[in-house]
């Protein structure tokens, strides 16, 4: 893979830090701050919808501008924005500047995506995705423990600062070594950008990654009362597990790059397939504790198997203007991940023991594998146009 792939990784490994330590960082911002600890966690809710709101804004203020100076401008918004975190002197500046560097997340994923898939040969773009995404896996896996440990050492304002120092890492990697001739996308401008969200395939193909993200988080929001609960484990053990669950997500990760250049929508009907019969047996043996770890592993396995081919699967069927469309597919992510959350809450408020939890999120994965099918059987009337690659 090239060069320019690894700088783009770094800064996705710096941008999944900032989205999720400040859950490590909670009870220290909360009382730093004299806010309750659910007041201080709105700041997860004020990220995410800095998220939603602020990707279609940047990809389509950014349309016609060349892609390197962008990547660098987003990277650097991430620097801006942690130094901001690091110094605010009370809540809602804190808030303000978290939504502020939310802004920059879905569209550096977008159009990053757009970019490494630009840098390769045709058949090797899901895995050129898959690498860049990877930053962002380990950064569940080193990043958020690590800014975790800091801030509970040195202060919550430390991991800031931190993730600060490893983001003005990540604006030398892209200007060094991403190339100023990267390619443009063809149709170009905003006009070209807008007019292939009238694409059926682009929505379908975010609907899946909806429907797959909340499959994820309509049970993995409650996956600690499960784990205590039901499976009888110890608080300490599923801290571990946890981290069990961010290093299958990295495995599956460059498992379904590989697979999804070779047979892309194959991957994601197959995992999808096999994510819901892994929750119906989550529900039927997760009372037994080592099961449940080894079902927690093979999970974040084959849930960041489909998150390559998804990404490239709306980055090809918006051939003509991806930047927007894959900019978009990250906030159907995030859609995902809150609408997983409050359909996990409203089971569990209409009686559903987090015993069967796993079920619900079987059947949103079972929605996935019907659009997805539908989304083939469209394809084989009229083939989606792909992105014009490098020769080998």
């Amino acid at each position: 893979m090239p060069l320019p792939i690894l700088a783009l990784a770094i800064a996705s490994f710096c941008i999944g830090t900032t989205e999720f330590v400040i859950m490590g960082l909670l009870p220290e911002v909360a009382a730093d701050l004299g806010v309750s600890i659910p007041s201080a966690g709105l700041l997860v809710t004020g990220y995410a919808l800095g998220v939603v709101f602020g990707a279609p804004v940047v990809a389509m203020a950014t349309a016609h501008l060349p892609r390197k100076p962008v990547l660098v401008g987003l990277a650097a918004l991430f620097v801006i924005g942690n130094l901001f975190c690091a110094v605010a002197p009370n809540y809602w500046l804190l808030m303000a500047a978290r939504v502020f560097t939310a802004f920059g997340h879905g569209a550096f994923f977008g159009i990053g995506s757009v970019v490494a898939a630009s840098l390769v040969p045709r058949n090797k773009r899901a895995s050129a995705i898959a690498l860049m995404f990877a930053g962002l896996t380990l950064s569940n896996i080193l990043g958020v423990p690590a800014g975790t440990a800091l801030g509970e050492a040195f202060g919550w304002r430390a991991t800031f600062l931190a993730v600060v120092g490893i983001g003005l890492i990540s604006v030398a990697a892209i200007a060094w070594l991403v190339p100023a001739e990267v390619s443009q996308p063809s149709g170009g401008g905003l006009l070209g950008e807008v007019r292939v969200l009238g694409k059926l395939q682009v929505w379908l193909s975010m609907l899946i990654a909806s429907l797959a993200s909340a499959s994820l988080f309509a049970v993995f929001t409650y996956i600690k009362p499960y784990l205590i609960e039901v499976s009888g484990l110890s608080t300490s053990t599923v801290t571990w597990v946890l981290l069990l669950f961010g290093g299958g997500m990295t495995i599956g990760n460059i498992v379904g790059g590989r697979l999804a250049d070779w047979k892309l929508m194959p991957t994601v009907i197959g995992t999808l397939l096999l994510l819901a019969a892994l929750f119906v047996g989550f529900a039927r043996y997760g009372a037994i504790g080592s099961v449940a770890i080894g079902i927690v592993f093979v999970w974040g396995l084959l849930v960041f198997i489909v998150v390559p081919p998804l990404q490239i699967r709306v980055v090809e069927a918006a051939s003509e203007g991806p930047n927007l469309a894959a900019t978009l597919n990250q906030g159907a992510f995030n859609v995902g991940n809150a609408s997983g959350a409050w359909i996990g809450g409203l089971a569990l408020s209409l009686g559903v023991s987090y015993a069967n939890l796993p079920l619900v999120g079987a059947a949103l994965a079972l929605l996935a594998v019907a659009v997805a099918v539908m989304s083939q059987a469209l394809d084989r009337r009229a083939p989606t146009v792909a992105l014009q690659a490098p020769a080998e």
